[in-house]
């Protein structure tokens, strides 16, 4: 089997984490494709994926291959089209991710624009409140909330969020506003665990108030409606609350005792050798989202 055919094969693998599933989008049977593997790493002295009976993942070494297998790949299909008379078309799956609010609220818009804009183009997201590793489930994109361990991806900062605490004014003028953050031990408490699992919340100065949440949430929605309900109090980011705010179903309380805002960035692993589908929804998302009031304030 050619390289570049066994390379593709690696990339499906490595894309749906399954030997039978990349067989069955090749096209191919499921020992065609564990031979092409297994030729491929005696060819280049390494192993790619760590098999068991329940999973398949990449090595350390499977990863960095992989990226460049997906960078190489990218730049034939370019040229291909290219030579085909499709200069400037963009082709291909764009995989993207994101938290499940940020993603439901403020880049769904922005990839739902960006396929109108390129009709050849099909994408799918991964909206999830858990950390995602953009090369090991195949992501070209991510937007990421918080400050970024250090790594060889390319990160482009386009806004930030306020951590903040908040409450209906019914529940504040039933059990009283807190004036610090001590206070708020003598609330009802409403977190997300998949959002915010310590029960630790911090604020400026480093000041820390360990709390014990009446209620515990498994989805970012459900505090909010708690608190929505007059309920109680929870700790969110401010754009997921922001049209309660606008519109006084919510109000904002310990402002003055709140963490630097977190940091929002586009990330994504090819730098400046990255594929023409995402260049340009880079460019898109990056434009779209440094534009946002609501995360640049």
């Amino acid at each position: 089997m050619d390289r570049l055919q066994a390379m593709r094969i690696v990339a499906k693998v490595a894309e749906t984490a399954s030997f039978a599933k990349a067989a069955r989008h090749l096209t191919m049977s499921p020992p065609a494709v564990t031979r092409a593997v297994a030729a491929l790493e005696a060819a280049i002295g390494a192993r790619l994926f760590l098999r068991t009976t329940r999973n398949v993942r990449l090595t350390e070494a499977g990863s960095r291959y992989v990226a460049e297998c997906r960078r190489l790949l990218a730049e034939i299909a370019e040229a291909e089209a290219a030579a085909a008379g499709q200069t400037g078309m963009v082709t291909g799956t764009l995989s993207v991710t994101a938290s499940v609010l940020f993603g439901r609220i403020h880049v769904l818009p922005i990839l739902t624009d960006y396929l109108d804009a390129h009709p050849a183009v099909k994408a799918r997201t991964l909206f999830v409140d858990r950390p995602v590793s953009i090369v090991e489930e195949g992501i070209d994109v991510a937007i990421r909330i918080g400050r970024l361990a250090d790594s060889g991806l390319t990160a482009l900062r386009v806004g930030a969020v306020r951590r903040v605490v908040c409450g209906a004014p019914g529940y504040l003028a039933r059990h009283g506003i807190p004036a610090t953050p001590a206070d708020l031990k003598a609330h009802r408490i409403a977190v997300s665990t998949g959002a915010w699992p310590s029960p630790e919340w911090r604020f400026r100065d480093d000041e820390r108030v360990t709390l014990h949440p009446t209620l515990d949430c498994n989805t970012s929605e459900a505090p909010i409606a708690a608190a929505l309900a007059g309920w109680g109090l929870t700790r969110v980011l401010h754009y997921q609350i922001g049209p309660a705010l606008a519109d006084g179903r919510l109000r904002i309380v310990l402002a003055d005792h709140e963490e630097a805002p977190l940091p929002i960035h586009v990330v994504f692993p090819e730098g400046r050798h990255a594929s023409a589908k995402v260049r340009t929804f880079v460019d898109l998302a990056v434009e779209r989202l440094r534009g946002n009031p609501v995360l640049n304030q």
